[in-house]
């Protein structure tokens, strides 16, 4: 195998001139580059971490993966081949990594972080696509290992570069899912496979060797990670073995979210795989996600769902003090009543390099917060906040810091230390200290935190509704700007403070906008009764938290124009943009953006996973029809009067495209100003960046057009005559409209 290293000029040097000219447009946002997690090694003294842009004028994407120094920042390329990729520490500076050949095989080589020129030690291959590896350390010269392939239908490693040409399209299925996410279901499932890495020397020079791998699943009937989401946080490896997660082979995998953690007991990872043993959780049969073993023993702490079918149930912390001993679990901040002390949805999971305390990240105000937990799940006492913005990854040290990746609104990574002691005792407000912010928290387009606020209003009920708002960066005071009012996706979800390129909250209000993004009924981090209380209620509670969240603006916000106001929203969201338009408050926006929208609720079985529909709903549409006709905005579309823009991709199987084709032949049948575009290569989102850009351009020249603001084709000279516009007084609606 060639070696795929090279002492190339960085990524972000040849990026500069392209991400740090000029205004924050989406040209900006898609070719600035992006960076991966952060990963520490054991001493906390070096940390890997891989980056990627695309370029729009050569139309390829640049992959690289670099090293940092922790101790002041510099940073040095270690490979730039895109083939490279999943790096694991080993011990010191080693470590080990995947690379995709072209055979569709996957070779596992060896390297010293702080010599990239050095030519890497080869370990081995295995003749398929793999991902996710882990490592644990067995003993001085031996690790085991598992990692994430797909297994053919007979057990073995799938490759399909070598898979066979069907010679007939026809599939036929007796099940469900059919299709899932943005693919058919095909016989192929996901597995767990398990092996050893092994080192020796010859010569005084190290050697590596792979074992043979096993699928740890192999005529079980189970699938790990569980499709279409699961990752890395769907298992775990120890010196005691493996634990993973898997859905319920004797449910039905489209109506219920019911996913156990398993345990499959490996003592030298050559072995092969014994039974798994299941994780009893009493009272909790939702979906699981989060196994981590502690790194001193064979204790388990992992999160599970109470219902089980609610895809956006409250997660529960939990743990197995001895995996060897016994493998039932024990609930932290439990209650008789069964909803938990703990207000709040713990996701992912991380112990101290002690064993004593956990952390873990929630959802908390419109923000992915980290918290601290004790070990142990008998105290009473609730979580400390110890990093108080959006995480994204955590890694604890020996020394007691953690490394933290996160983001925001203003830049895509951000590396932090944390100090876990002094930020528990002082909630955050003490104890991180930023290492590195990729984009420089938004400074290299001239954004600021200046720029982004945050309110709270009476809702429709006994709570109070958070939003959003986000001012240009060219914002004047005593001038007035159109209002951009945002909805979004879920049903159960939120709009934080993390960055996006599908739906990046800056880039809008650098066109010229107030942003409002709103937090209704049914979001995420303002506790789980909020989020529950969308059940039935699509149309209602969260429409009507809308329509006083206008009513707020108009009489509180008076640098927004609201006769000149525009809205958008994707999945839920789209939804409610298509609910708006057959409701009182659609007769206050010039334009509507819907993406990927729920048009008629009584379609909502061409859908894959029936769960969400069925809880939401209250039932099954045969049993409850009443429901699903309740909340139709088909059913009010004689009231559709407002121009929209409808987008909707024929890869989404989770709202399929005849969705957003039955809302614009409505459209078009009435006479109302309405387009549409489809992307026939994406799914619910749009992730190519040649496709974003052309999202992005046809969003904002068709809502900039019924505002008064340039159309975004006409690139910068349209924005400069903007802001000059605004310096010299109110920019004037031209009041014309689009077909």
């Amino acid at each position: 195998m060639k070696s795929p290293f090279s002492l190339a000029l960085s990524l972000s040097t040849l990026l500069t001139a392209t991400w740090a000219a000029g205004t924050f447009t989406p040209e900006a946002m898609l070719s600035a580059p992006r960076r991966s997690p952060a990963l520490p090694n054991a001493a906390g003294s070096l940390a890997i971490y891989s980056s990627s842009a695309y370029n729009f004028t050569t139309t390829k994407k640049k992959t690289e993966l670099s090293v940092m120094s922790l101790s002041n920042g510099s940073t040095w390329l270690f490979s730039n081949s895109s083939a490279v990729s999943n790096p694991v520490w080993l011990d010191g500076n080693n470590f080990v990594w995947l690379t995709s050949e072209k055979d569709g095989s996957t070779s596992f080589s060896i390297g010293d972080a702080t010599a990239p020129a050095a030519k890497p030690i080869a370990a081995g291959s295995v003749p398929g696509a793999i991902d996710g590896l882990k490592l644990t350390k067995l003993s001085n010269s031996t690790w085991g290992v598992a990692f994430i392939g797909t297994a053919a239908s007979n057990g073995t490693l799938y490759n399909s570069e070598l898979a066979d040409t069907p010679i007939t399209s026809g599939r036929m299925y007796s099940q469900i899912f059919v299709r899932h996410w943005d693919t058919y279901v095909t016989p192929e499932r996901n597995s767990i496979w398990y092996g050893t890495l092994s080192r020796g020397t010859g010569n005084g020079v190290s050697s590596y060797t792979l074992s043979e791998p096993i699928n740890a699943l192999n005529g079980t009937g189970l699938e790990s990670p569980v499709p279409p989401f699961g990752g890395t946080d769907n298992f775990d490896i120890s010196k005691v073995g493996l634990v993973f997660v898997a859905k319920d082979p004797k449910l039905n995998q489209a109506t219920t979210t019911k996913s156990d953690v398993y345990y499959i007991p490996l003592q030298t990872f050559t072995e092969a795989a014994p039974a798994p043993q299941i994780i009893t959780t009493p009272h909790l049969e939702g979906a699981s996600t989060s196994p981590v073993f502690s790194p001193v023993g064979p204790s388990l702490a992992f999160v599970r769902m109470k219902d089980i079918s609610y895809e956006s149930d409250k997660n529960r912390l939990l743990l197995v003090p001895d995996v060897t001993k016994g493998l039932t679990t024990s609930e932290f901040y439990s209650t008789a009543n069964g909803e938990g002390a703990w207000d709040r949805s713990p996701g992912t999971v991380a112990w101290s390099k002690d064993g004593k305390t956990i952390y873990t990240t929630s959802e908390d105000r419109a923000r992915l917060r980290m918290w601290s937990n004790p070990a142990d799940p008998f105290i009473t006492v609730l979580p400390s906040m110890i990093y108080n913005a959006s995480v994204s990854d955590a890694h604890p040290l020996a020394s007691g810091k953690i490394l933290v990746s996160g983001s925001s609104y203003l830049d895509n990574s951000i590396y932090s230390w944390v100090d876990p002691v002094l930020a528990a005792s002082s909630n955050a407000t003490q104890g991180v200290t930023l290492l590195s912010a990729n984009l420089g928290l938004g400074s290299k387009w001239g954004l600021s935190s200046s720029q982004i606020s945050e309110v709270y209003y009476q809702g429709d009920g006994d709570y109070l509704v958070h939003a959003w708002v986000i001012k240009p960066s060219f914002y004047k005071d005593g001038d007035t700007y159109p209002l951009a009012f945002y909805v979004h996706g879920g049903p159960q979800g939120s709009t934080k403070d993390s960055w996006s390129t599908r739906w990046n909250m800056m880039i809008f209000a650098e066109q010229g906008y107030v942003v409002v993004a709103f937090n209704p009924t049914g979001s995420f981090g303002f506790g789980q009764k909020l989020t529950d209380q969308i059940q039935n209620q699509w149309g209602g509670l969260p429409y009507n938290d809308l329509a006083l969240g206008w009513e707020y603006v108009e009489k509180n916000l008076p640098f927004v124009d609201t006769s000149r106001a525009i809205e958008l929203g994707a999945s839920y969201g789209g939804y409610m943009g298509f609910w708006i338009a057959g409701q009182p408050l659609g007769k206050k926006f010039k334009a509507q953006f819907v993406h990927d929208g729920s048009f008629n609720t009584l379609s909502q079985y061409a859908s894959e996973e029936l769960w969400f529909m069925q809880h939401d709903f209250n039932g099954t549409l045969w049993d409850d029809f009443a429901n699903y006709e309740r909340w139709n905005p088909a059913a009010h579309t004689k009231n559709w009067t407002t121009p929209m823009l409808i987008v909707h991709n024929e890869l989404d199987y989770r709202l399929p495209i005849a969705e957003g084709l039955a809302a614009f032949n409505v459209l078009q049948a009435k006479g109302v100003p309405s387009k549409f575009l489809s992307f026939p290569d994406e799914n619910h989102w749009v992730l190519k960046p040649e496709n974003s850009l052309v999202w992005h351009k046809a969003v904002l020249d068709w809502l900039n057009g019924y505002v008064g603001l340039p159309s975004y084709s006409e690139g910068v000279v349209g924005q400069e005559r903007y802001r000059a516009t605004l310096m010299n007084g109110p920019w004037m609606s031209s009041g014309h409209s689009m077909s």
